[in-house]
This record gives structure tokens, sequence and C-alpha cells, in this order.
């Protein structure tokens, strides 16, 4: 099975969005570089529901466009999904959604769309490695990440750290109880308004 991470650009002060589900500055990085991300020869990454195209500083394009060819499938909690509409039914990455929600899909919304409703994070990262298989399970940090890594389903924890505090909003790791160790972080990439940063979770 492929590695599980949990991901999401944050503030310096840990959020991921204000409390009315603003990101603010934070996905401004994306779109300032001189580095188009590209999929393959021609298909250009657009993954942010506005027309624009995801251009970040050479510093940051090798890390995010690896990144994001190696996801399988993206685990998401459902209000995520209705913030964003699920993209219309377009997966910003990979070929698979899995959305952790007690309510199924909206009657009658993109039947032909491969996004999956799950009751349940244990549950959801089954479904998520099923339909991977050796490609990774990218979950969307917050609360239902946080969930998923209380479980003990988590292999890596990645962060693209914007320079900007917040002060207060949607936490990176949500309400998470206790504490849980990580190891050093293996990748520490200087880009351009961002740092990115992975560690492995400690077993």
């Amino acid at each position: 099975m492929g590695t599980v991470i949990m991901h999401n650009v944050v503030s310096v002060d840990g959020f991921i969005a204000d409390e009315n589900d603003d990101v603010g500055p934070l996905h401004e990085w994306y779109f300032s570089g001189d580095t188009l991300i590209i999929e393959g020869a021609d298909q250009q990454y657009d993954h942010s529901g506005t027309g624009s195209a995801f251009k970040v500083s050479q510093a940051s394009a090798g890390y995010v466009q690896a990144m994001w060819e190696a996801i399988g499938t993206s685990v998401m909690g459902r209000n995520l999904f209705d913030l964003t509409n699920g993209w219309e039914g377009h997966p910003p990455a990979g070929g698979h959604v899995v959305v952790v929600s007690h309510r199924p899909k909206p009657e009658g919304w993109h039947p032909e769309a491969p996004y999956h409703f799950v009751d349940g994070v244990t549950a959801a990262i089954d479904r998520a490695q099923e339909l991977a298989g050796e490609r990774t399970v990218m979950v969307n940090a917050g609360d239902v990440g946080s969930q998923i890594l209380a479980a003990g389903l988590v292999d890596e924890v990645a962060m693209d750290v914007v320079p900007v505090v917040f002060g207060s909003g949607r936490r990176y790791f949500g309400d998470i109880d206790g504490q849980h160790l990580l190891e050093d972080p293996h990748v520490v990439i200087q880009g351009e308004r961002v740092l990115h940063l992975r560690f492995k979770v400690r077993r």
C-alpha cells in the first residue's frame, strides 16, 4: 500500500484558514512564481478552480510536481467538499477522492465523478488505499486529518509553511488530543514565500 501523507498549506502559527474558511495569502505562492507546474508534456495543473495556472518558484517546482504526481487518492472532510463543491467532480490531484461524511453524496451531484463518501476515518483510509494501490494517499489537514493521525493511520506529515500569522481560525491539527511524536524532517526546501517540510510519524 502507498504512503498516507497528511498535508496542507499552513500559517506559521498553525492555521489553514481563518474562522470564515478564507485562506487569505496562504496560496499566493502557488501563482507568483516563474515555473509552470506541468503533468506530462502538455497538460498544466489548475487545481485552484479559478482558471489560473499554478506557477511556483523554481525551488518549489520539483517538489510540488513530484508530490502531486504521486497521489492516487485524496481524503477530505465534508466541510471542504461543501466549500469547493467537490471541484465540480474533478479531483484536484489523483484519480479518486474519498469524502469522510455522515451524509451521502448529494443527490444528482456529478454521478460520473470518482468521489466516494465514507462514514468514518478508518473506513475512509481503507477505501483510499484500495483505490490508490501503491500510490500516495493524501489526507487534507484539519479536523478529519487530525482524526486520521490520532487513529495511527498517517505515515507522514507534510506542511507548506507560509510566513503569515493568522492568530485564530482552523488549525492544521484540528482539535487533536495528546502528543504525537514525529521524526526529524526528511524534507526541508525553502521556496519563495513558502517553506516545504515533511516529517515521518514516529511509530
